[in-house]
């Protein structure tokens, strides 16, 4: 089977998922399949991958009359002898095509897709498919799991056989589409070549959320994006064209270096983040640690000033649908943020952990379970998993608890501290219980310290000089897309 990647940027919006004949006979829509070896947890809220379109009746459409599972009178592709299938399988890969992901949607759409639209929106998943809802009139999909590998067609309805067939790839507003160059009716059609189910790279090879970076001085968020594959030209000031649009905060690097000392200055945060009109350009909002809280009752030495308007602003934004990520002493936004914002966490500042220090996966709920198994098998966590070591530069940690009921859940905790703490949580938004936005408080620095450290303060991209992922910043990168992808609610 030869493959070929598109170089036309197509993009997706929550259309509904439809087909435009009626089911009949085979297996309903959202059939699941037995979970591999090793799998844990699940993405459709039901304990098991769910897969495929069901086989319909009436006049089939396009791509659905190239399925062996096709029922209507017009169908271009007789039946599999025996009970067979055609299948796709493959691994799905980060845009750097070095780390299997979990969760990742696979399927062939029967039309055009359609377009996304920057900015906050509403993602609730399906609960039937446990996928946001697809555009382009899906006629067959699945979800890749722990070891990030799928096999697309092996329950419900099967992959159309034929040339030309189109592959989407995709979790959230991350999408990326390639041709099939042929598909043998009948028996898997197996995809060897990393390259061709990775993520996008560049808006060249498909769509990538709109992302605002806020930089700091104990943090290299930049960084950690430039090693999970996202490539150079995509990191620019928000006056350029770039997906990822960096922002001065305090410490940080505050200038791209497109020649050395020479490069475009970045916009500072404050008074930047106090609008959420601001906020709204974009789908997801990182922050890195800058070393300190940052407030009008001040630290010492105060960091960026989170005003009034900047809390609110932020919450507004999550609320409406955006993704945020903050790290470490962005616990402000938090702890010191609106009563809704107040309530995700119990906040417990306490000393340094040892370095390193070995922390518990919350496996108490289905993704932890998922998070687990997942980093065993991209090397994060020794066998039987479970665990990871955390290795943290020398200022103090802020470690917190996170509140029980549908407010928020914890993922990461120091098991053998009385009490015990949380390294990392997350909370959907509106707060409690809503089903629009996520949020993730992470205690965990990405740049750790030590000579082979990236260096947030230094002109972007000449302090990215690691090019391997630690274990920390594998969770780190779980949750990337984790939040970029559509909204569970917490149970309780």
């Amino acid at each position: 089977m030869k493959l070929q990647s598109t170089s036309v940027l197509i993009v997706a919006a929550s259309a509904a998922l439809a087909l435009h004949c009626t089911f009949n006979p085979g297996p309903p829509m959202g059939s699941s399949i037995t979970p591999p070896s090793g799998f844990a947890g699940n993405t459709g809220g039901g304990g098991t991958i769910m897969s495929g379109l069901a086989g319909y009746s009436g006049a089939c459409t396009g791509l659905q009359c190239q399925q062996s599972t096709c029922t209507a009178g017009n169908c271009a592709v007789p039946a599999c002898p025996n009970g067979g299938r055609t299948t796709v399988s493959g691994t799905v890969f980060d845009p750097a095509g070095k780390v299997p992901l979990y969760g990742i949607t696979v399927y062939v759409p029967n039309k055009e897709l359609k377009p996304f639209t920057d900015g906050p929106s509403c993602d609730p998943c399906d609960k039937a498919t446990g996928t946001s809802l697809l555009s382009g009139d899906p006629v067959t999909f699945t979800k890749s799991d722990v070891k990030g590998n799928f096999k697309l067609g092996a329950t419900g309805a099967d992959v159309p056989a034929g040339d030309n067939i189109p592959l989407v790839i995709q979790v959230g507003k991350w999408q990326r589409k390639v041709t099939l160059d042929h598909v043998v009716a009948c028996q898997d059609n197996p995809i060897t070549n990393a390259d061709l189910t990775r993520l996008p790279r560049n808006q060249s090879e498909g769509h990538i959320p709109r992302i605002a970076l806020t930089t700091g001085e104990k943090d290299a968020m930049e960084c950690l994006l430039r090693k999970i594959g996202i490539s150079d030209a995509e990191f620019t000031p928000e006056t350029g064209t770039g997906r990822v649009n960096l922002y001065a905060g305090g410490g940080g690097t505050a200038a791209y270096a497109t020649t050395l000392n020479a490069g475009a200055p970045f916009t500072p945060v404050n008074p930047w983040w106090d609008s959420l009109d601001n906020l709204k350009k974009y789908d997801i909002v990182l922050h890195s640690c800058e070393g300190g809280q940052g407030s009008y009752n001040g630290n010492n030495p105060p960091k960026s000033t989170k005003s009034p308007a900047a809390v609110k602003a932020l919450q507004d934004f999550a609320d409406a649908g955006g993704r945020v990520f903050a790290s470490h002493w962005h616990a402000y936004w938090f702890e010191k943020g609106t009563p809704a914002f107040q309530s995700i966490a119990t906040f417990n500042h306490q000393g340094v952990l040892p370095n390193p220090y070995t922390a518990t996966i919350d496996q108490s709920f289905a993704q932890g379970q998922a998070l687990a198994s997942w980093m065993v098998n991209v090397m994060g966590s020794p066998p039987p998993g479970g665990t990871v070591s955390l290795a943290q530069d020398a200022n103090p940690l802020l470690l917190q608890a996170a509140t029980g009921g549908n407010v928020s859940q914890r993922w990461i905790y120091a098991a053998d501290k009385n009490p015990q703490t949380t390294q990392y949580l997350s909370a959907t938004t509106p707060v409690p219980g809503g089903t629009c936005g996520r949020v993730v408080l992470s205690d965990i620095h990405v740049s750790s310290g030590g000579a082979m450290s990236d260096m947030p303060n230094t002109p972007f991209p000449m302090g990215c000089i690691t090019t391997d992922l630690t274990p920390q910043e594998k969770v780190i990168e779980f949750m990337l897309f984790d939040i970029a992808s559509c909204v569970q609610p917490i149970i309780p």
